[in-house]
């Protein structure tokens, strides 16, 4: 199936996914401009302030529209650099949080490996209201199979490649984590690889989602969690400024 992303259909995701945050926003907004024109307070505050959320309001749509739509992340050129080639006998899988938009790419950009996708999202785990919304749009792979976090239904040393595209971060504790990576490592072949696709709690991403950063976690976290599961090695390509590949072996 030839997945044709419709343009600007990144920024658009970010925007009804998380169009509470914008809701919430302007709604402030509207309440402090009406508290500036009933009491008259300093001007240069009230532009400083609507100046601040015009910046956290439209700064996140700006950089998702770069990374999502422009960037080329979704062509998978990426890949090449991960020398990881198309086989009849490659096993992959990709693992997504309960949004997939990349199985069909992927299987569109290695159509002769043997792909199956899981899903390991649980409603009462993992309960942010964007996943939520993305759950009802997403397109299904065939057979994908639901799972928790802490067990994936494979045999010990059986995967050639593990793709975790925007998705990792959905698991929030790090015990959890550390318990999934595990069973990342268990499957995976002596000389496979984790490929792992994040937004990273780092300054570049403070400055495009300033809060909103909080939701991703700090190359160290993933690092230690990589150990901590047993990976021998983890390696970082930055994709833009704001987003980063990381590689991983057992």
């Amino acid at each position: 199936m030839e997945i044709n992303r419709k343009k600007f259909q990144g920024v658009l995701n970010i925007l009804s996914f998380n169009r509470h945050f914008y809701i919430y926003g302007l709604s402030v907004l509207i309440l402090i401009t009406l508290s500036y024109v009933v009491f008259q307070w300093s001007t240069t505050l009230y532009w400083l302030i609507v100046a601040a959320f015009g910046y956290g309001l439209l700064m996140p749509l700006i950089v998702s529209a770069y990374v999502y739509d422009f960037s080329g992340y979704y062509k998978f050129e990426w890949i090449n650099t991960l020398n990881f080639s198309d086989s009849k006998s490659k096993q992959i899988i990709n693992i997504n949080a309960g949004f997939d938009e990349t199985s069909f790419i992927l299987k569109n950009h290695f159509p002769i490996s043997n792909l199956k996708v899981f899903d390991f999202y649980h409603a009462e785990q993992h309960t942010e209201p964007a996943i939520v919304r993305a759950r009802k749009v997403s397109l299904v792979y065939p057979n994908t199979q639901q799972i928790k976090s802490g067990l994936i239904p494979l045999k010990d040393n059986s995967i050639d490649a593990i793709f975790l595209l925007s998705a990792a971060h959905e698991i929030r504790s790090h015990k959890e984590k550390v318990m999934f990576l595990k069973e990342c490592h268990r499957v995976c072949k002596p000389d496979g690889t984790v490929i792992m696709v994040e937004h990273l709690r780092d300054f570049p991403n403070f400055l495009a989602f300033s809060i909103g950063f909080t939701h991703f976690f700090s190359k160290t976290t993933w690092k230690k969690a990589y150990k901590n599961a047993g990976f021998s090695t983890f390696s970082e390509n930055k994709f833009t400024p704001f987003m980063s590949v990381f590689s991983s072996k057992p």
